[in-house]
């Protein structure tokens, strides 16, 4: 699966229609093996995004916890200090 969806359920601030949009169209890039889509295609390809954005928003809407949210600014520091782990020279 592609490396650049991040998980978007259970997050305190929750994740917005921008950041599902942006799941959906990697998602759709991955699967469809295009980046940036022919003109013949741009429809399908647009389509598709917008249903997977669709489906995402209703399963998110649908999934329940018992966990208390993570915070997505901590998430994201800790994500950096492992990628600068990982990669030193890259900073």
């Amino acid at each position: 699966m592609c490396r650049n969806i991040r998980p978007l359920y259970n997050y305190d601030p929750p994740s917005t229609a921008a950041d599902m949009e942006a799941a959906a169209l990697q998602y759709v890039r991955k699967i469809s093996g295009y980046r940036q889509p022919s003109a013949i295609n741009q429809a399908a390809f647009k389509q598709a995004v917008a249903d997977v954005a669709r489906a995402t928003a209703t399963l998110l809407g649908a999934l329940q916890t018992t966990a208390p949210p993570r915070n997505r600014a901590a998430e994201i520091t800790k994500a950096r200090a492992r990628n600068a782990k990982r990669f030193p020279s890259a900073g």
